[in-house]
């Protein structure tokens, strides 16, 4: 027997889960949350797909899953991107297995050969005539094409949802970030390379987005890697070259002091950065011969301007993270309330060096793989997070620090970079698409 709806049809009890400086635990543990997380936030939000640089001719594709549901990224052969969900119109088998690939011109189900476009519409059913006096109405059948689909400077983000906020009214300023992640390019273009690095998570997808602008954290989060690092370095003259390894992970020991002067900035909806006025990476050694090409393109000016904003990372929520000074990007697909599958990509910026795309890489590797050092000291909390939230005794998630009640309806704020505000933030969205 099913156990009985606790949330579904009780808005009321959905939105005591969240309060203006705390969270039930329930929106972190209970299946049934998690549930409509995939129906209403997921699904009624802007969620990143992919990058069009992943598709570059026709009948190229990508797989994924949005909203606990498969889809394909392909590029059709007029040249546009469609996003068509991953389901035959027959028996519902998932039409495409593959991550990736070219297509040509059709997808051709693996099960009975039913046969698409790469826009989704039906081309071919073998035996048709088999179906004479029958309902099929091929015209009107094929992969459902997801009819909300925008590209911004390359990057593909969908609605699921056929009604609902706008791509621009949903990320408003918040596209700033992806913007000086793209002009980082002399060309003014990125293209995704070095692959994906696939790391499952132990905890429910939310944990990972909030760590992102928690700078309470990596002093003693990352004390065991960045830590050593640091001492590892103390006492070399100033004046010596950093190895990469030490330039990348010793900024995480850095103190509270230089955590909250970097500033965090929140937006509507959810979004955030921090790294408002400086970040992790803002010492990192200068590249000669990229900033005289990002001069010859922008001008003096402009391209100081573009390599002097640093920031740290920034969420757009619920899906993508991304870090524009390292030009990489990290990526939650929820799968259960406690799995979370984070993908980890890099950029290579046209035009540039290629010592900047070794760098991007190298941080990857360091900071993000499963192989990191890093990244396990974060993995640990949120295990430790999961796992503790079941103990009985306190039910509420505190996220008090510099609260502050005019927030609650600001549509962007600036803060100290160690308060508990992006956190806040990314909740009071989740009540909103989260109503019924």
């Amino acid at each position: 027997m099913a156990p009985m709806a606790k949330y579904r049809d009780d808005a009321a009890a959905l939105e005591r889960l969240v309060e203006a400086d705390r969270v039930h635990r329930d929106v972190y543990t209970d299946p049934e949350v998690f549930q409509l997380e995939m129906e209403r936030l997921w699904s009624r939000t802007w969620i990143y797909v992919g990058h069009a640089s992943q598709v570059p001719n026709a009948g190229d594709f990508i797989t994924l899953d949005i909203a606990a549901k498969p889809v394909i990224m392909v590029r059709h052969t007029d040249g546009t991107i469609r996003v068509l969900m991953n389901r035959c119109a027959h028996k519902g088998t998932k039409v495409v297995g593959d991550l990736a690939g070219n297509a040509g011109k059709t997808f051709r189900c693996p099960y009975h050969a039913w046969t698409y476009r790469t826009d989704g519409s039906l081309i071919n059913i073998p035996l048709k005539e088999g179906y004479q006096g029958t309902q099929l109405q091929t015209a009107n059948i094929g992969l459902a094409a997801v009819k909300n689909v925008e590209t911004y400077r390359g990057f593909v983000f969908v609605r699921l949802a056929g009604d609902g906020i706008g791509f621009r009214e949903y990320f408003g300023d918040s596209l700033s970030s992806i913007d000086n992640l793209a002009d980082r390019s002399p060309e003014g273009e990125l293209e995704l390379t070095g692959g994906c690095l696939r790391f499952l998570h132990n905890c429910n997808w939310k944990m990972f987005v909030e760590n992102l602008n928690d700078t309470m954290h990596p002093m003693i989060a990352h004390a065991s890697s960045a830590g050593i690092a640091k001492k590892l370095w103390e006492g070399q003259p100033a004046d010596r070259p950093k190895p990469m390894s030490i330039e990348q992970i010793a900024p995480f020991a850095s103190d509270y002091k230089f955590f909250n002067d970097m500033g965090v900035r929140v937006y509507a909806h959810g979004h955030s950065f921090s790294g408002v006025n400086f970040s992790i990476h803002s010492s990192y050694s200068s590249v000669p011969e990229y900033e005289a090409a990002m001069k010859r393109a922008y001008g003096d000016e402009r391209a100081k301007q573009i390599l002097g904003t640093v920031r740290h990372n920034t969420v757009y929520y619920p899906s993508l993270t991304i870090k524009g000074a390292i030009q990489s990007i990290r990526v939650a697909r929820p799968l259960a309330a406690d799995k979370t599958l984070l993908e980890s990509w890099t950029f290579r910026l046209k035009g540039a060096p290629d010592a900047l795309l070794q760098r991007t890489v190298a941080y990857n590797r360091l900071i993000n793989s499963p192989m990191s050092v890093v990244g396990h000291d974060d993995l640990h909390c949120y295990r430790a997070i999961q796992e503790g939230l079941a103990a009985h005794g306190n039910e509420w998630v505190n996220l008090q620090r510099n609260f502050d009640p005019a927030e609650v309806d600001a549509a962007e704020v600036t803060a100290n970079g160690t308060s508990d505000i992006s956190m806040r933030n990314q909740f009071r969205a989740w009540r909103e698409f989260m109503a019924t």
